[in-house]
């Protein structure tokens, strides 16, 4: 009974181990501010309005394929080891202790706040977009935008860095595997092997989804959180009743410059801005054409890998070659040597003959004799061999 208990005491501390590490997340508000929060499932779920299947996908116990999924007002990421939930006004990121996540909490940290310099009137709405304010002089990137290249730009660099450290570890091991075939550098190069297809295969799903995104305009699309907020009659409403007044009791200039912006949004997006995915597809275009050429260095070494293993094999079919013709040089021979030992062997028979008398004579003109006869059958069937190809010349 007692083990039974000890038993049930390691499953359930393993299982909240296991709980702990998946409840552990931080939200990044537009000014770039850090929460650490301890969510479950169902507490995100009333946090951002999303199915629980797409939970699911950011689940670090399961394995699901690389996913980036617009849905009504969030955006579901998971890449690589960033697994995160991008909405039109804050970025939920999981395991932010992570030191693989770190450097995207402090780079999201940096970017994510957006610096307003269309006139002294509008130092009053730090937390305005310029998205929102819709000036003619400059469309800035919508919050949900920014949060995505920071997070496809540490993707694709963390990719890119690991395989230049490949390359720099890989292309001098198999050198020396060229030039000295021995168990060591053949190890070696087989570890490295291992490291560049696991790496290759994390990399071509990252350049699957972007493919795969930027071949449907409608997936793009659903990315526009801030498109969607803007053209939603219920968050309008209650956007009025809120941040419009405060605005309009702080500053009626930038009151009636809002309200001309707002109007002529929604007059373009319901024709031309709901279904134009240029600013878009030009972001995922760059980083598509980077995790493209981190592709093709993982390509370029593994053929070098593979014209390397083919040299290899030309030399093994080489020594290989060179150990057949030593050995048809010694079974020759020893063919040779069998011919006069069986030459000794039947002198040596006990057989009366007439001419045993003068044995002394007989004796050299046998032994020359047999040693002539046997190189001639060796040069002969190294003649042979030479003439039909088994031998080199």
């Amino acid at each position: 009974m007692a083990e039974e208990d000890g038993f049930t005491a390691d499953i359930q501390m393993s299982f909240k181990k296991k709980a702990t590490v998946s409840r552990n997340w931080i939200m990044l508000d537009s000014s770039g501010q850090g929460i650490i929060l301890d969510l479950d499932k169902y507490d995100i779920m009333r946090r951002v309005p999303i199915n629980a299947r797409d939970l699911r996908i950011l689940d670090p116990l399961l394995s699901y394929p690389s996913a980036i999924l617009g849905r009504e007002k969030a955006i579901v990421l998971n890449l690589e080891h960033i697994k995160a939930i991008i909405t039109s006004d804050e970025v939920l990121l999981r395991d932010p202790l992570n030191d693989n996540v770190t450097p995207i909490v402090e780079e999201l940290q940096r970017r994510l706040p957006l610096v307003i310099g269309h006139g002294e009137e509008d130092e009053d709405l730090p937390e305005m977009r310029s998205s929102e304010l819709g000036t003619d002089e400059e469309i800035e990137f919508p919050f949900e935008f920014r949060a995505l290249e920071v997070v496809l730009e540490g993707i694709c660099s963390s990719l890119d860095a690991q395989t230049r450290e490949l390359e720099v570890a890989a292309y001098p091991a198999l050198d020396e595997l060229t030039a000295k075939i021995s168990s060591r550098n053949l190890d070696r190069v087989r570890k490295i092997k291992s490291a560049m297809t696991r790496l290759t295969s994390r990399v071509q799903k990252v350049r699957d989804e972007l493919e795969q995104l930027l071949d449907d305009d409608d997936d793009m699309a659903d990315l526009y959180l801030s498109r969607k907020f803007v053209m939603s009659p219920s968050v309008s409403s209650d956007f009025g009743h809120s941040k419009w007044q405060m605005i309009a009791d702080e500053s009626p200039t930038i009151c009636s410059k809002i309200s001309r912006s707002s109007s002529r949004k929604t007059g373009v997006t319901s024709s031309h801005e709901e279904n134009n995915v240029e600013e878009l597809e030009m972001l995922l275009e760059a980083y598509f054409m980077q995790i493209e050429s981190t592709m093709n260095k993982l390509t370029t070494l593994r053929e070098y890998i593979d014209d390397t293993e083919d040299y290899i094999n030309i030399q093994l079919d080489n020594h290989r070659n060179q150990l057949i013709q030593l050995e048809l040089f010694l079974s020759s021979g020893t063919v040779c040597v069998s011919v006069y030992a069986l030459i000794a062997a039947i002198f040596g028979m006990n057989i009366p003959y007439p001419w045993r008398e003068n044995h002394g004579f007989l004796f050299k003109w046998v032994v020359l004799i047999a040693i002539l006869a046997c190189g001639l059958i060796f040069l002969a069937i190294i003649s042979y061999a030479r003439r039909k190809g088994l031998v080199g010349s």
